[in-house]
């Protein structure tokens, strides 16, 4: 049996962390050139040696010099920094696994995009802030897209050959994050630990509190436009707590079919990794008669306007979502060094979008570089939002 040549970027990460797992499983099945990361030399370097990678990289350059260390006496290639990633990306292999998280990506899985490998994605801001670009260039080389999130590759394995032309609505399902039954008063006081303690997801920080202000399901919402080539008024959301359903895709019939796993990454990663085959991810099939409830109901806007406000922005396209992408990122980060309140998340994304409209930013994009132009200054921008301290923080490390 000829292996899968694999490369995972973002080993680190909560995705990563999985697809290790399972790339240790079934180790049989796949060859592993490169492991990337930003700057966790040590816990890199373990990986690469648990996997018998043939390349490491991390990110950040100043923690080479650990990641050599780590490795020495070991026949895996050490390097660093932002051309060596870019370089990897470009390697054509049969699958790239992408879970670099936040704009960090967006050149990385363009280069990957390019070679014409399967991409796995998990990078979220690549198709919320360069949709048509990516998936042209998708196009261009043949590559397939095996969308990471689990609630994209249960639309994947729901769609997957089916007639979309009786397709009338795909619904996301969101487990309503950790402020669920709060009240908007008890909300406006969360602190980063409160918005942290996700009651489903074992995620990184960033993305639980995207979770908590469900401006992560809107950003769901544009990737599913584009990975699918969807309406706006065809992508729906509701509210399921016990995260078992992850979406559900209506058609003209009156006929709905959803997916249904339990809440572990392993689940969509396994089904990327071998698609259209599938591979034992060591998650236990649900048990239906156990499950006894199934519930679903409505987000409620009023005290979780980020999804508002997403959905407004995937009405207007063009560069709107990758302002309010860069807008959020910014805010998150102060939010969790205390910075700001939970509730100023939404004001200094609302903000940006304000500014940067009398500033002639929402313009459409021609090139990868015309995203990352825009992201830049969008994040200037909201920078200059944040309480004067801050602000000159920002400025200072920009």
């Amino acid at each position: 049996m000829v292996k899968r040549r694999v490369s995972l970027f973002g080993a680190t990460g909560s995705i990563g962390q999985s697809t290790v797992d399972l790339l240790k499983r079934h180790a049989d099945k796949f060859e592993v050139v490169t492991v990337a990361a930003n700057s966790r030399a040590t816990e890199l370097a373990k990986i690469a040696i648990d996997l018998s990678a043939q390349r490491a990289i991390v990110c950040d350059e100043s923690t080479i010099a650990d990641l050599r260390y780590a490795l020495s006496g070991k026949n895996i290639e050490v390097s660093g920094g932002e051309n060596a990633l870019l370089e990897a990306a470009s390697e054509k292999v049969d699958l790239v696994i992408m879970a670099i998280s936040g704009a960090a990506g967006l050149r990385a899985t363009f280069a990957a995009a390019e070679t014409g490998a399967d991409l796995a994605l998990a990078n979220k801001e690549s198709i919320v802030c360069a949709g048509n670009l990516l998936m042209r260039k998708l196009q261009a080389s043949r590559a397939r897209l095996l969308p990471v999130d689990s609630e994209h590759n249960a639309l994947f394995q729901i769609l997957d050959g089916r007639d979309q032309s009786a397709l009338q609505k795909v619904t996301l399902t969101a487990s309503g994050g950790p402020f669920r039954n709060w009240s908007a008063e008890k909300i406006a006081a969360a602190t980063p630990e409160d918005a942290l303690a996700h009651p489903v997801w074992n995620m990184g920080e960033k993305i639980s509190i995207d979770c908590a202000t469900l401006i992560n399901k809107g950003l769901e919402l544009i990737e599913a436009q584009h990975i699918f080539a969807l309406k706006p008024e065809q992508l729906d959301v509701l509210v399921h707590p016990q995260s078992t359903v992850h979406a559900f895709v209506s058609y003209s019939d009156g006929s709905v079919l959803a997916q249904m796993a339990k809440p572990d990454m392993r689940v969509a990663i396994s089904a990327c990794l071998s698609w259209p085959q599938r591979l034992a991810s060591g998650v236990e099939s649900l048990d239906l008669a156990k499950l006894q409830s199934l519930t679903f109901e409505q987000p409620d806007l009023q005290k979780f306007p980020c999804l508002k406000l997403v959905r407004s922005v995937m009405q207007q396209g063009g560069a709107l979502p990758c302002i309010l992408n860069a807008a959020n990122e910014i805010a998150v980060s102060a939010f969790l060094r205390k910075a700001i309140g939970f509730n100023d998340i939404y004001r200094i994304i609302a903000a940006t979008l304000e500014n940067t409209q009398t500033q002639s930013l929402q313009k459409a994009f021609v090139a990868l570089e015309d995203v990352l132009q825009t992201d830049r200054e969008s994040r200037r921008i909201a920078a200059s939002l944040l309480p004067y301290s801050e602000a000159n923080l920002q400025r200072a490390i920009a």
